[in-house]
């Protein structure tokens, strides 16, 4: 039975940027040089701050004069304490699954992404609902797909990842506890597109769920 988001996944929101192979790769050259030197080798973390909590059907606000692009991922919910875990315990600490529509302006640099790009009221939809682990077979072979008003924009697999569930919470594990009720998401694939306001965005997960967001003018809030 399926199980709701205040029950579960009520802790902090833990971004992971360029974890999708063919982002990485359509950056790779800009890593080669200043300020980056190489590509990063552990990685990337964000925080989606408690105010961009937003839920299935409901309103994101676009910023007049900016872009706003919306973006489909995996919400991976821990179930309980991890600190310092093994590759192979991993996924026990897992409690399920959820749709994350995590909504950004673009972003400069992926090693730093603004606060204001990404922390903005309402920008990180969950829902509908949480899946428990074991009724998803396999969570890194599941099909992504993004919808703007009935039109596939994007789509993609969670096979392209470039680490996977297991790799990322033990590597995350390694220096900071994640505790139960953090939600792991887990990237969002390249192709982001722009949504003005009266759109209707939907992010689609294969045996996860379908979560629905309606763009709205900041202005007329």
């Amino acid at each position: 039975m399926s199980r709701t988001l205040h029950d579960v996944a009520s802790g902090t929101l833990f971004g992971v940027a360029l974890n999708y192979q063919g982002l990485l790769d359509q950056h790779l050259a800009a890593f080669e040089q200043a300020p980056y030197q190489k590509p990063p080798s552990k990685p990337v973390l964000f925080i989606k701050t408690p105010n961009t909590r937003n839920e299935h059907d409901g309103v994101v606000l676009h910023p007049a004069g900016e872009r706003l692009q919306p973006g489909p991922a995996l919400g991976v919910v821990i179930g309980r304490r991890a600190s310092r875990v093994s590759l192979e315990n991993a996924m026990t600490h897992v409690a399920g699954y959820v749709v994350v529509n995590e909504f950004s302006l673009p972003e400069d640099s992926y090693y730093r992404p603004a606060v204001k790009a990404k922390c903005r009221d309402g920008f990180c939809a969950l829902g509908p609902q949480v899946v428990p682990r074991d009724q998803i077979a396999n969570p890194n072979q599941l099909s992504l797909k993004l919808w703007v008003n009935g039109e596939l924009r994007q789509e993609n697999s969670t096979s392209n990842w470039v680490r996977d569930i297991a790799q990322l919470i033990a590597e995350i594990s390694e220096f900071m506890t994640l505790h139960p009720g953090d939600v792991l998401i887990i990237g969002t694939p390249q192709g982001r597109v722009d949504v003005q306001p009266g759109d209707r965005v939907e992010v689609e997960i294969e045996g996860v769920g379908h979560l629905v967001s309606h763009v709205q003018a900041e202005n007329q809030a």
